[in-house]
């Protein structure tokens, strides 16, 4: 039985120049461990990414005129990553490079196709022309001259692994509809080759290979949705006479008629392999989807659509999945257990324990009719199928009043179709309080896309109760529910955008973004009285509106006075503390404004994907976010910490990485506005402050070293009255 797990997003996906929309990615490789991975974009960029903690951990570029042309590996045995740009020259770097132009660079005498590198050998290099060479023996002779092995064919799909102990290569071939298989052992090197049987009006689409005793298994997904099996026998010594290779069909995955496009396959197990296409079936519309099939009982264990589609790059590490979904590259889990007939017809009892929490379930096969509306783990009786609507209706309005214990994750889910808002978050209070089940997280998501699908069908429906009440059970991500935060955009809802900021780590820049420009574009007076949490601005604005705080609202223009720009009020020494009326009237936003830019300074960003999503703001949001963030760090002046008072509040590096992005991304537009003339004078003068402040830390810091030193070199005894002085 196979199940996926939950879901997030690893990183954007910024489309290179060359590169059209939804070509994906060139390659996506192992790390030097199981929690890295080796990214590679159709342009000029290699990034490596810490997958639990959905970050990156290096990158590295080529030159402006050059494309990296084959994906970046990791050779297991050094720890040095290599990769291949302008097809011919070859580069090998180190986690502490920082620019590829000073690395080590050989340029080879033939264009390379593709750099395998498998554990405990030396990587394998295959070029354009079937031509394979160890790395060492390449780097030994760059300039050396390579063989065609092929002539007028092109290649297609390759693939390494270990037979023996030793590498094999195989790679397929094809030339005016007909496909070869060359398979390549390196020691003793033996090249046989092989041709594939023809299948008549259908193509393949991808290809993978397992092997087992000495017989390699291909397997062939074919765009009629056919999954073919091909043996391949490793123990020929000599070569032979081009063979025919004849297929058997293994799984037939969509219906007769359907044509599958854009599709990757992936052998998961013995018993399971993983799918990864779009069905093209006209007139309905093509959606893509993720399954994992059981190739022992022809079922279909699990699925997943992605409505942002795909570029059909799918690739396995670890029992993770790792594919392009619209923009970004989403990362699923999953798991695969013992192959038996009760696994694969549902009826499998779960007797193993995980840390994971299930996101997407299995069929529930009494509950056929029902499939949205399953949870695996839930033990609590399910409606029958014979039960009238009318009966059922009845037990939803009695059954907070009568038993709220035997309320279901079922009847919950069919209730928020149709009930109100009002029973709803009353029904949902109880759920949540007689809640105890394994699957909490799952069940949370069930519920939550529930009513954003109801938003996003029925306009006047909007359960904001409900929606904060899930929420603050901290059982949810942006990965589990990505529309929500689309329909509070929709709504205006601050305070819900507000604890999906605090609480999701895995928004993506592009949706930060327009939270910002969205706050940045409210009024302070349209705040006023919001249900914003203030706990990251109470300790050091004023939230009391007096006479004093109306009169500054009242002389902003969309946080914006050409008066307190002119002001040279920033050039104040660190040691100065300014009174508390003139700090209140520094704050260029009201206090409900400023917790909510807090949340947009504390969430998680990669620079690389944040950059280009905060050009969209205006020069004005520009302005204001700017003042905002100068008055943040005068702030940290004042009080000589790293850390604000209150929960939630941005740190002084938080503060000083949003500045310098806005001004990265905006350079141009602030150095031509004359009204940020005075905001970017007072920057620099808390800039140059700051590091002649730091200048005096690295002085103090040097004689502290030098009395260290001195103190090591001579014996003073047990006592002694010792003078130093520092010049």
């Amino acid at each position: 039985m196979a199940t996926l797990y939950e879901e997030f997003t690893l990183c954007g996906l910024v489309a290179s120049a060359g590169a059209g929309v939804g070509q994906g990615i060139l390659g996506l490789e192992p790390g030097p461990d199981s929690d890295r991975v080796l990214l590679t974009d159709r342009g000029r960029t290699a990034t490596l990414y810490q997958v639990s903690d959905q970050k990156p951990l290096g990158c590295w570029s080529v030159k402006q005129d050059q494309t990296i042309t084959c994906p970046a590996v990791c050779n297991f045995e050094t720890g040095e990553y290599i990769a291949v740009h302008d097809d011919k020259v070859l580069r090998i770097w180190k986690d502490e490079d920082m620019n590829l132009d000073k690395v080590f660079k050989a340029t080879l005498t033939a264009e390379v196709y593709r750099i395998h590198s498998l554990p405990d050998t030396e990587p394998l290099v295959l070029f354009k022309r079937g031509a394979v060479r160890t790395l060492d023996a390449l780097l030994a002779a760059p300039q050396q001259e390579i063989e065609n092995v092929i002539s007028d064919e092109d290649i297609r799909w390759s693939d390494a692994f270990m037979e023996t102990q030793q590498p094999v290569l195989i790679f397929i071939t094809e030339k005016n509809g007909n496909y070869f298989v060359y398979v390549q052992k390196v020691n003793p090197n033996i090249l046989h080759k092989y041709k594939l049987e023809l299948e008549e009006s259908f193509h393949p689409l991808c290809f993978t290979t397992y092997t087992k005793n000495k017989i390699l298994t291909l397997l062939c997904l074919y765009s009629n949705g056919c999954v073919y099996k091909i043996l391949v026998s490793l123990q020929q010594s000599v070569q032979e006479e081009q063979q025919i290779l004849s297929k058997s069909l293994l799984l037939k995955i969509v219906e007769s008629g359907t044509v599958l496009k854009g599709a990757s396959l992936a052998v998961l197990d013995k018993d399971h392999v993983a799918v990864l296409g779009c069905l093209d079936s006209p007139p309905t519309i093509a959606k893509a989807c993720l399954s994992i099939w059981n190739t022992k009982f022809q079922t279909l264990q699990t699925s997943k659509e992605l409505p942002q589609g795909t570029s059909g790059q799918l690739w396995c590490y670890g029992e993770k999945f790792f594919l392009t979904h619209g923009k970004v590259l989403t990362v699923i889990l999953y798991k695969c257990e013992m192959s038996s007939l009760a696994a694969a017809v549902g009826k499998l009892k779960d007797t193993q324990t995980s840390s994971m929490r299930t996101v997407f379930s299995s069929v529930n096969w009494n509950m056929l009719h029902e499939e949205h509306l399953t949870s695996p783990h839930t033990e609590q009786p399910v409606i029958a199928k014979n039960e009238s609507k009318r009966n059922l209706r009845s037990r939803r309005s009695n059954v907070a009043k009568v038993q709220p214990q035997t309320l279901t994750v079922e009847q919950l889910l069919s209730d928020i179709k149709d009930s109100s808002q009002k029973d709803i978050e009353e029904e949902l209070r109880q759920f949540l309080l007689n809640a105890q089940m394994s699957d909490f997280q799952a069940t949370v998501g069930y519920v939550i896309t529930g009513l954003v699908n109801r938003c996003k069908t029925e306009p006047t429906f909007y359960p904001r109760n409900s929606l904060v009440q899930l929420i603050q059970t901290q059982g949810l991500s942006y990965s589990l529910c990505p529309d929500l935060m689309t329909v509070a955009l929709e709504k205006t809802d601050v305070h819900l955008l507000q604890l999906c900021l605090q609480q999701f780590p895995d928004i993506p820049e592009a949706v930060t973004c327009v939270c910002l420009k969205a706050f940045l574009s409210i009024n302070d007076d349209s705040l006023e009285g919001t249900n914003v949490n203030l706990d990251s601005v109470i300790n050091y604005i004023n939230i009391t509106p007096n006479e004093q705080v109306k009169k500054q609202t009242e002389t902003l223009q969309n946080g914006f006075s050409s008066e307190l720009m002119e002001e040279d009020g920033c050039d104040i020494q660190l040691t100065q503390k300014p009174c508390a009326k003139e700090t209140e009237e520094l704050c260029p936003v009201g206090p409900q404004k400023a917790a909510l830019l807090n949340a947009i300074l504390r969430s998680a960003y990669s620079e690389t994907f944040l950059l280009p999503h905060l050009k969209d703001l205006s020069a004005q949001q520009v302005i204001l976010f700017l003042r905002y963030l100068q008055f943040l760090y005068v702030k940290y002046s004042e009080k000589f910490s790293t850390d604000l008072p209150g929960m939630f509040s941005p740190t002084i590096n938080q503060i000083m990485d949003w500045m310098c992005l806005v001004l990265d991304a905006h350079f141009t537009v602030v150095v031509m506005l004359p009204e940020a003339k005075g905001l970017l004078c007072s920057l620099h003068k808390f800039v140059r402050a700051q590091v002649r402040f730091y200048s005096e830390l690295n002085k103090i810091e040097g004689s502290l070293q030098e009395l260290q030193r001195l103190k090591h070199q001579k014996d003073f005894g047990l006592y002694s009255i010792e003078m130093l002085e520092l010049v």
